[in-house]
C-alpha cells in the first residue's frame, strides 16, 4: 500500500473510532440518512466552525447542547483530515488524466517503452484512488455526524443562562386575576361537559382527550380567527400533512430522541416498509419542507406561509403537574406561521412576526407577556426566540402559548432552500406559533368562566373577535360574548 494511502488509512480509522465512541447516535443517525436520503446531503459550514473553535465551543456550552468537552475541535480536525484526503485524491484523478494522455501519445508514437511504463503508473495511480475514495466517503460521513450536532449561533441580546434569566420584553392585555383553584379548566370543563379525558384513555391512552360541545366550537373558531389574521398580514393558508419523513424532522432541528438515560424518542414513529415516517411534532416541519431543495428568485422574498395541522408530541405525560388537562397532550391542533428571508432580512422579519403573535393574543383580551428566552432554551435550530405566556389564573402560574424563532440558514443549509445570488446563497428561515389550540382554551376557559353569587360557574366569557367564527345551533346558552 503507498505511504499516502496507508497513513490516510490509518488516520481514518482513528477518526471514525473516537467518532463511534464520542458521539456515537449521531454517526449512526447519519448513516442511515445516508442510505434513505431524499434531500442532498446538508451543506454544513465546515470551514467556520474550524476558524472558530473557541466561540463556537462556548456557544454550545451556553445552549447546554448534547456535545463532548471536545465536540467542536474533533469537527475541525476531522474537516482537517478530510482536506488533507480531498487533495490527495484530486491529485491522483489529475495524475490518471496526466498519465492516460501519455498513453495515448505514445500509442501514437508506436514508443512501446514509454506506453508500458505509463501503463504501469496508471495501475498504481488506480490503486491509490480505490483507497482513497472510500477513505474519503467515511471520513465525509464522520464529519457530518459530528457537524450536525453542532447548534446554532446565539443572537449577541440572548440572555445567558436558564428559564429564569428570560428578559420580559412586553406585557399585555387585562390585569392578571389571581390565581384561584376555583378558575381550574378541568375543573370548568367538567362543570360544562367541555372535555373527555376518560374515553380518551379508553380510546388510545392518558394525555389523549375529547373536546366536546362548546370547546369544539371554539377550537374552529380559534384557528378560522387566527388564519384571518395572518391571511391579512400577508400569509398564505396553507393544510400540511401530519406525516413526514424523520429526515425532514432531523434536518428542521427536531432531535429524535431526548437527552435522559437511555435516550427516549420524542416522535410517533410509523411503520412503513417504503419510507421512514413520523407523526409530524409541529406543522413548521411540512412547511419547512415546501420549500426543500429549491432556488428562490431573490425579488420573490420573503415567502410567508400560514399552515394548519395537527401537532404530536410523544413525551407529554412525563412533565408533573403540566400534565393536567389541556395544558401538555400529545396531540393538538395548531395554525403556524413561516417565512423565508434573504439573509439581511430575517431580523426585520421576525418583529414582523411577532406583531402578528401580538394582534392574535390581544384579540382575545387575556394577559399575556412577550419574553426574549435564554440561551438553555433555545432548541438546535434557534438563533433567537420569543416565547409569548398567558396567565392561567386556575394553574395560578404563566404559560406558553406561543413561540417564535429566528433559525437563520441553520434549516436551510439541511434542507437546501436557496435564492438566485452568484452564488446562490442559503435563506433564512423563521416559524412561530399563530395559535396553540388547548393551551388558548386553558386561557379563555380560565380567564373568562363566570360565577354566579355563589360561586358557582354558569357562564364563559369569549371576545367578541372570535363571534363571527362561530357555529350556532346549539340549544345552550352558556357562551358570553364581549
Amino acid at each position: 500500500m503507498p505511504a499516502l494511502v496507508r497513513g490516510s488509512h490509518l488516520a481514518v480509522r482513528s477518526f471514525l473510532h473516537s467518532a463511534k465512541r464520542q458521539c456515537r447516535s449521531s454517526f449512526t443517525d447519519a448513516s442511515a440518512s445516508r442510505q434513505t436520503r431524499t434531500l442532498p446531503a446538508p451543506r454544513l459550514d465546515y470551514k467556520t466552525v474550524s476558524e472558530n473553535i473557541a466561540s463556537k465551543s462556548a456557544n454550545a456550552l451556553n445552549r447546554k447542547a448534547p456535545l463532548p468537552p471536545d465536540g467542536i475541535q474533533s469537527v475541525a480536525q476531522t474537516y482537517a483530515e478530510f482536506k488533507r484526503l480531498s487533495s490527495a485524491l484530486n491529485a491522483q484523478r489529475n495524475a490518471r488524466s496526466s498519465v492516460g494522455e501519455r498513453v495515448r501519445r505514445s500509442s501514437q508514437e508506436n514508443d512501446l517503452e514509454a506506453k508500458t511504463a505509463a501503463l504501469l503508473e496508471a495501475v498504481k495511480i488506480k490503486e491509490d484512488i480505490a483507497q482513497l475514495e472510500p477513505a474519503l466517503a467515511l471520513v465525509e460521513e464522520s464529519l457530518l455526524a459530528r457537524a450536525l450536532s453542532i447548534p446554532n449561533d446565539t443572537h449577541p441580546s440572548s440572555p445567558l443562562g436558564p428559564e429564569s434569566a428570560a428578559v420580559t420584553l412586553s406585557t399585555h392585555g387585562p390585569d392578571p386575576i389571581p390565581p384561584t383553584p376555583e378558575r381550574d379548566h378541568v375543573t370548568i370543563a367538567r362543570k360544562f361537559g367541555l372535555l373527555d379525558f376518560e374515553s380518551g384513555v379508553t380510546v388510545t391512552g392518558s394525555s389523549w382527550y375529547y373536546l366536546m360541545n362548546e370547546a369544539a366550537l371554539l377550537e374552529m373558531a380559534l384557528t378560522n380567527y387566527a388564519i384571518s389574521i395572518a391571511v391579512r398580514h400577508g400569509f398564505t393558508p396553507v393544510t400540511t400533512p401530519d406525516v413526514v419523513r424523520s429526515e425532514i424532522a432531523s434536518r428542521c432541528g427536531f432531535q429524535p430522541r431526548d437527552n435522559s438515560d437511555p435516550p427516549v424518542s420524542q416522535a410517533y414513529h410509523l411503520s412503513s416498509k417504503s419510507a421512514d415516517l413520523v407523526l409530524s411534532a409541529t406543522s413548521e416541519i411540512p412547511l419547512a419542507g415546501m420549500f426543500a431543495n429549491k432556488v428562490y428568485q431573490a425579488g420573490a422574498l420573503p415567502l410567508k406561509v400560514a399552515g394548519l395541522g395537527h401537532a404530536f408530541r410523544a413525551e407529554a405525560g412525563a412533565r408533573g403537574t403540566d400534565t393536567r388537562g389541556l395544558y401538555r397532550v400529545h396531540q393538538f391542533t395548531k395554525v403556524e406561521l413561516f417565512a423565508v428571508t434573504a439573509q439581511d432580512a430575517s431580523e426585520e422579519m421576525m418583529e414582523e412576526m411577532r406583531l402578528v403573535q401580538t394582534s392574535i393574543l390581544k384579540g382575545l383580551g387575556i394577559p399575556f407577556r412577550v419574553l426574549d428566552m435564554p440561551t438553555e432554551e433555545l432548541g438546535a435550530s434557534a438563533y433567537r426566540k420569543y416565547d409569548m405566556e398567558a396567565w392561567m389564573p386556575g394553574r395560578g402560574s404563566w404559560g406558553e402559548v406561543s413561540s417564535l424563532s429566528n433559525c437563520t440558514d441553520y434549516q436551510s443549509r439541511r434542507l437546501h432552500i436557496r435564492y438566485d445570488t452568484v452564488p446562490t446563497t442559503f435563506a433564512h428561515t423563521l416559524n412561530a406559533t399563530a395559535a396553540a389550540i388547548p393551551r388558548l382554551i386553558v386561557a379563555l376557559l380560565e380567564n373568562g368562566v363566570v360565577f354566579d353569587e355563589h360561586g358557582e360557574p354558569i357562564a364563559i366569557a369569549l371576545p367578541e373577535v372570535l363571534r363571527p367564527f362561530w357555529i350556532g345551533g346549539s340549544e345552550r346558552t352558556i357562551i358570553r360574548w364581549q
